[in-house]
């Protein structure tokens, strides 16, 4: 093995040293060939730094364990961001090998810190005597923490069982980045591709617009492709004319990661969930569901399934007569088909113009990217008091993102933001928030205290032709507020430790911050100033502003179906004992719930990024309900002020849920913003689901 001194010649410093704008990586000064020697430089450097803390002389106190742990690892903790966001964002044949490569070397690494006994030792220590500690509220969730990590990472298990789980853990890494892989490689490898005014019958100039683009991108300028991204699959189903192209797209679309061949990940999710139902067991869980739910708010699996159930026996019922609706618009054209999942979209689309006297092509000209993302830092600074400040001319880690200083009502820089906005066949799929640098106050070895919330935003919108502007679906905007709560999450951490800052709380409080953003896009008042046409300047017209808030619950039992089933197969998959086809449990959950004929899970298993591609949302992808429980009843309490912006409510946001982290219980932090918990009525009330009558007649 290469000595230290030579592993540390062997490092880009600019992968650790981060010198650029306000402590900004030079990411122009590091290639793809840096990652591999960095990575074992920093490993052995984090292992050192382990070892020092467990095999210190003085008897284990908070400072010189659990603070000493909440900052090793730092250049570890620099590399991996750089490169999975690199892997996400930017990738290419050489990053996806090292992928392949680090992530089970990085779980072979966490797992023999997870099972040193004398650093669990210290920190069991720690935990028995905690009461004559004299810890802070949040030294005692850090503490906490820590020895619930280490327990689950089988620090209390025999050493072969150790071994077991370390081998578990790494393989599941493996499997992981290989499932995003695939996927990823089934989304660029197909595109259909049309040319001529037949195969374009029914799309409007910004479809056509976003496919050109996409065809150019591929070496056929002058045609267009339909693409698996969202961003392009999405609309060309609603508007295409074209039923047998549909019909060709969506297969495609719904096929990713079930092709056969190399990119074909259903054997892959069989030995997943083989691998977790071990792990479950070895760790003392009945199931994987119960120890991914352990430390969460819901708890417990019946719990969720509880809930889920609830919401989907209302949902189907609404889809179903959604359907049958639909079926009476394709009648009305003088057709015979039955309504199928290609079809869905197209003629919800046609119902929803014809109801509310609107289409998506006639609200699209009024989201325009530019005033979204202006939109989302007005409501930010009129609800915190932050406003953004763009830097041109910094470099990012692709051209089209962009850099933004975040600075409060004093001018005081609180974090830095990145924006990347724009579908690329070298981006994974979907939108996320992650960070390079995570908001806390400790001293740091070169003498700083504490770092600034380095945070960036990726997403996946269709780049528009040279010169145009890209247009948003309203979708797509709530899309871009979303991901930006999650980023104000980061950005307005304020806490002690690395652990718990920002986003560091629990999977089914995570997407609180996010999904309660949403709710400003369509305050009236927000939407009259940003929705404005991209070639007149004007506002969106009241007319149709009302006629879009009017809407608001349209098509509600298809969305709501679209996402329950894939919740369920998601908590059936981790409940069940494991063995067998998957999906033949993914069609067996189906047909007990009911799943109609003419909607399919938002995400099949085969694709299922979010509880395949790593374990982040596996038996957590109820968490988005969970959560859309909590900010429906969040923002009902700026509605019971009468003002969204209302300043005392924005405070006690701000105080109890978007700076806390993960310092307080979410329990304790949601009752402390507003008295009490809330019950999934107000949210099956706002998707349109259940009147007030309703849920009253229901409940006596």
């Amino acid at each position: 093995m290469p000595s230290h001194a030579d592993l540390n010649a062997s490092l880009n410093p600019a992968l650790v040293e981060w010198n650029g704008l306000h402590g900004l990586p030079r990411f122009d000064a590091v290639s793809d060939t840096d990652f591999a020697p960095a990575f074992d430089a920093a490993l052995a450097r984090h292992e050192a730094e382990i070892d020092a803390i467990a095999g210190n002389p003085e008897a284990a106190s908070f400072a010189n364990t659990i603070v000493a742990l909440e900052i090793a690892g730092d250049d570890l903790s620099r590399v991996s961001s750089l490169f999975w966001n690199r892997a996400g964002a930017h990738t290419n044949e050489v990053i996806q090998a090292l992928e392949r490569e680090i992530a089970p070397k990085m779980s072979r690494h966490y797992s023999k810190i997870g099972m040193n006994a004398a650093l669990f030792a210290r920190i069991d220590a720690l935990w028995e005597g905690r009461s004559d500690l004299g810890l802070t509220p949040e030294e005692e969730r850090v503490l906490e923490r820590h020895w619930k990590g280490f327990v689950k990472s089988g620090a209390k298990l025999p050493k072969a069982e150790q071994e077991r789980l370390a081998a578990i853990n790494e393989e599941l890494a493996g499997l992981g980045a290989r499932f995003g892989q695939n996927v990823l490689g089934d989304e660029k490898g197909w595109f259909l591709m049309l040319n001529g005014e037949a195969e374009l019958a029914g799309l409007p100039e910004f479809v056509r617009d976003a496919m050109a683009a996409a065809a150019a991108e591929r070496g056929e300028p002058g045609k267009y492709a339909v693409t698996l991204s969202r961003s392009i699959i999405e609309p060309f189903l609603t508007f295409s004319e074209r039923r047998d192209l549909r019909e060709q797209a969506f297969r495609a679309w719904t096929a990713r990661g079930a092709n056969g061949g190399d990119t074909d990940n259903r054997a892959t999710v069989e030995r997943t969930l083989a691998l977790r139902a071990e792990k479950a067991k070895l760790l003392g869980y009945e199931n994987f569901a119960a120890l991914k739910l352990d430390n969460t708010m819901a708890k417990t699996p019946d719990a969720v399934n509880g809930l889920l159930r609830k919401v989907w026996v209302r949902a189907v019922a609404r889809a179903r007569e959604e359907e049958t609706e639909l079926a009476a618009v394709i009648a009305g054209e003088g057709k015979n088909h039955e309504v199928k999942p290609w079809d869905w979209r197209h003629y919800a689309e046609k119902l929803r113009a014809e109801r509310f006297n609107f289409s998506e092509a006639e609200l699209k000209p009024y989201l325009q990217l530019e005033k979204i993302i202006e939109a989302c830092f007005d409501v930010a600074q009129r609800l915190f008091g932050i406003r953004a400040v763009e830097k041109k001319g910094v470099p990012a880690y692709h051209p089209d993102a962009r850099v933004f200083e975040i600075r409060d009502s004093a001018d005081r820089l609180v974090a830095l933001f990145l924006g990347d906005y724009f579908a690329r066949s070298s981006k994974r799929s979907g939108a996320w928030m992650s960070s390079f640098q995570s908001q806390h106050k400790l001293p740091l070895k070169n003498g700083a205290v504490g770092e600034l919330p380095i945070i960036y935003n990726v997403c996946n919108f269709a780049k528009p032709a040279e010169g145009k502007p890209a247009l948003l679906s309203l979708d797509e905007a709530r899309t871009l507020f979303h991901e930006f709560g999650h980023a104000l999450h980061g950005m307005l951490s304020n806490v002690t430790y690395p652990s718990i800052s920002g986003t560091g709380v629990s999977r089914d409080f995570v997407e609180l911050p996010s999904q309660l953003y949403e709710h400003w896009l369509t305050v009236p008042d927000i939407l009259k100033t940003y929705a404005v046409h991209f070639e007149t300047g004007e506002p969106m017209p009241q007319s149709l502003l009302d006629k879009v808030l009017a809407a608001r619950t349209f098509n509600a039992g298809f969305n709501t179906v679209e996402f329950t089933s894939s919740a369920l197969v998601d908590m059936a998959f981790h409940t069940r004992p494991a063995g067998g086809d998957p999906m033949a449990v993914q069609a067996e959950v189906l047909a007990e719930i009911g799943m109609p004929d003419a909607i399919v899970m938002r995400h099949a298993t085969p694709h299922f990024q979010h509880v395949f591609a790593g374990d982040g949302y596996s038996a957590g992808y109820y968490s988005y309900m969970w959560s859309e429980v909590l900010d429906a009843d969040a923002f009902a309490a700026f509605e019971e002020t009468g003002d969204a912006f209302d300043p005392a409510m924005a405070q006690r946001l701000k105080d109890n849920i978007y700076s806390v982290g993960g310092s307080i219980d979410p329990e304790e932090t949601y009752k402390a913003f507003r008295g009490k918990l809330p019950s999934p009525d107000v949210m099956l009330k706002k998707k349109g689901l259940a009147t007030f009558e309703e849920l009253s007649g229901a409940d006596a």
